[in-house]
């Protein structure tokens, strides 16, 4: 019971809990915390619900460990494949730490709870411009395979010459976008924009020589460029 501010009683009515378990599914991946926190973000609520009180798909202690420092102030949040894990609340804290962190107390509505939609506060767009690094690359299409024997220079030259007499047809910006993409998503950002690739300086590689010989030599170049791009997220501020 709560005393509103006219001095009568306030009844906290517990939410009904509506989620049927039986085809629940964990997020499918090789590492576990990926698992974890993929799941979460997909559906919070029904994950701790389906996942560890309904069916122990999920440790208490291992979805704390994957999921305690994920929170939206210090814009750690986890953006997934199908949404985003933006950190536990005081009662589901308890319930996973049985009671060295967060409240006890609550009710099963109170700790398996959806997260309701908040309302939006502010509205801060971050960006991150990746200016063109010769350690950042996009790795064009593999040529035809190119033999030579004699010095490895020689070798380079051939599978260079090949390539050039028949370079195979690709499109430099879709290799730019997708690199930059999971360059961007790796530095916590969930967009590129602004991508483009860089003519120049262009560069060459080698896959592996297949020959296994030190004097006869049997690989593929392909060619490298540098590319320049702009990442962004969109961070959310809402009232608790």
């Amino acid at each position: 019971m709560l005393r509103n501010r006219g001095g009568g009683a306030t009844t906290l009515q517990a939410r009904s809990i509506p989620w049927d378990c039986s085809d629940w599914q964990a997020f499918a991946h090789s590492d576990r915390t990926t698992a974890i926190l993929e799941s979460l973000a997909e559906n919070r609520g029904k994950t701790l619900y389906c996942g560890l009180d309904q069916s122990d798909t999920f440790g208490k202690a291992e979805t704390w460990q994957a999921g305690k420092d994920r929170n939206e102030r210090d814009d750690t949040v986890y953006w997934g494949e199908r949404g985003s894990f933006r950190g536990f609340i005081a009662a589901q804290e308890g319930w996973l730490t049985e009671g060295e962190s967060g409240i006890t107390g609550q009710s099963i509505a109170v700790i398996f709870e959806f997260p309701r939609e908040e309302r939006r506060r502010t509205k801060k767009v971050k960006r991150l411009d990746l200016p063109a690094d010769a350690s950042r690359l996009i790795r064009g299409l593999n040529g035809p395979t190119a033999q030579a024997a004699g010095a490895r220079s020689a070798a380079e030259q051939a599978a260079q010459s090949q390539y050039n007499g028949n370079p195979p047809p690709f499109d430099w910006e879709q290799f730019a976008q997708t690199e930059a993409l999971r360059e961007c998503r790796s530095r916590g950002y969930t967009s590129a924009r602004n991508v483009a690739s860089l003519p120049s300086p262009e560069g060459w590689g080698y896959t592996p020589d297949r020959a296994g010989g030190s004097l006869n030599w049997e690989w593929e170049a392909y060619k490298t460029r540098q590319y320049t791009a702009t990442c962004k997220k969109t961070i959310r501020r809402t009232r608790r």
